[in-house]
């Protein structure tokens, strides 16, 4: 579904990405690990077309999607949940989930899409009025995937979604992309939990330095193998 092949990318003259080959295959969990520094921000970021391809090719179902700019990534089926989630504070929680939705194609759906959101996190229903800005990050992060998932995105790309969690939180975030993924999903997951990203994952890549240094199915992957090349040992 999304290839990329042998894309270099960065800020200004500070390149970070040094020829990433990868692939999301359609259906599947892709589970992008690393530690901080790695360069998986930078290749979502990449992805999305918030930083310019400087060399090789970004492809989804074919097509290259180098020089798209964000705001039609949506046209193409991508929807990106940001490591900071991005809420807009001074709305209410409907009005955020109803901006996921902002799209004329999505707009007609937009009654039966906030059903299917306060289904998945009745919480949100509970404080569907309430200002963003006074919710929990627990409650931040559903509302930032249930926003994305208002476009019935084909691909979901997902940037650290347990940073600064409570654990029962994490668990029902690593839950609901488990839901996600059941029910025939594409999901790109960048997540520092290491252990839980791959025990969800369909396939694994360990980046290090800006490069793809291990490219595995998730049920082949080693955690000792992992652990050792993730401190570069």
């Amino acid at each position: 579904m999304l290839e990329l092949d042998r894309v270099r990318a960065g800020y200004g003259a500070i390149n970070v990405l040094w020829d990433v080959s990868m692939r999301a295959q359609a259906g599947e969990l892709t589970a992008i690990i690393g530690p901080n520094g790695a360069g998986k921000t930078t290749l979502l970021r990449t992805i999305m077309g918030l930083l310019q391809v400087n060399g090789g090719e970004v492809r989804l179902d074919g097509n290259r999607l180098n020089g798209t700019p964000t705001w039609h990534m949506a046209d193409h089926g991508v929807a990106l949940i940001t490591e900071d989630r991005l809420t807009f504070r001074d709305m209410s929680v409907e009005e955020n989930l109803i901006m996921g939705a902002y799209h004329p194609s999505h707009r007609a759906h937009v009654k039966a899409r906030l059903e299917k959101s306060y289904l998945m996190f009745p919480r949100l229903r509970e404080r569907r009025a309430q200002l963003a800005g006074l919710l929990s990050g627990g409650e931040a992060q559903m509302l930032a995937m249930a926003r994305a998932l208002m476009s019935e995105p084909r691909l979901l790309i997902v940037d650290e979604p347990s940073l600064g969690l409570a654990p029962v939180i994490v668990n029902e975030v690593f839950e609901t992309l488990e839901r996600l993924k059941a029910g025939g999903r594409t999901i790109i997951l960048v997540e520092q939990n290491t252990e839980r990203a791959i025990g969800i994952a369909d396939h694994v890549y360990l980046m290090q330095s800006g490069k793809v240094v291990l490219s595995q199915r998730a049920r082949e992957v080693s955690l000792d193998r992992v652990n050792q090349l993730y401190f570069a040992r």
